[in-house]
């Protein structure tokens, strides 16, 4: 039985190659990107929280906890999995793992949850990381609440900002998702992306594939 699990969607980058608009909030289809990764990934957790900075209002519409970043300076989406640890053992104490997704990843797996969780426990690793074409997509991951006190000494007492360099200390398992039709966790970063994604999502691609 799959642990109980909370879905955090981060948020909290500056958009810059998007030109500095809140690129979650673009439109893909007849939803927002945020709003398509809600719904893929709220079936899989027992709840979903936001992890943005700056006014919360803009995601009113999707009622859901909204938290800022618990150390400041835009630090990236590792202080995103902090907050997420760390709001997650203060509010949901009886739930002891947290999944990342980023805000732009709009066809991520409806069994990203089940299948990290089983890389976890047949590697010897305390940590997860989903992978697609041979490279591994670590704001695509799931963390231990129990490591949050770790994460949070790693960021403000050693610099760390990289999820990369905070894996590689403890060890990350691997889940890896096949690429047929697309990607699985192909990110929108530019126009031109959220354009391929609009294609995408007129070909009406199978659940299974994406």
């Amino acid at each position: 039985m799959m642990p109980p699990t909370l879905g955090v969607i981060l948020a909290g980058g500056l958009s810059r190659r998007m030109g500095g608009v809140e690129k979650s909030l673009l439109d893909l289809g007849d939803r927002t990107l945020i709003a398509h990764v809600a719904e893929r990934l709220a079936p899989q957790c027992e709840n979903l929280m936001i992890n943005a900075n700056g006014s919360s209002s803009r995601f009113d519409t999707m009622g859901l906890p909204v938290v800022p970043d618990v150390v400041p300076g835009h630090q990236g989406p590792l202080a995103g999995i902090l907050t997420a640890l760390e709001w997650t053992a203060a509010h949901r104490p009886g739930v002891e793992w947290v999944v990342s997704v980023p805000s732009d990843t709009p066809f991520i797996p409806k069994d990203l949850v089940r299948r990290l969780h089983e890389a976890l426990q047949k590697g010897q690793h305390p940590l997860a990381c989903a992978s697609s074409d041979g490279r591994l997509h670590f704001a695509v991951g799931l963390w231990p609440v129990s490591l949050r006190d770790d994460l949070r000494q790693a960021i403000v007492d050693k610099g760390l900002r990289s999820i990369r360099d905070w894996t590689s200390l403890h060890g990350c398992a691997e889940a890896t998702w096949p690429v047929e039709t697309i990607d699985p966790f192909f990110n929108i970063n530019t126009p031109d992306d959220l354009v391929q994604a609009t294609i995408w999502l007129s070909e009406d691609i199978p659940d299974d594939r994406a």
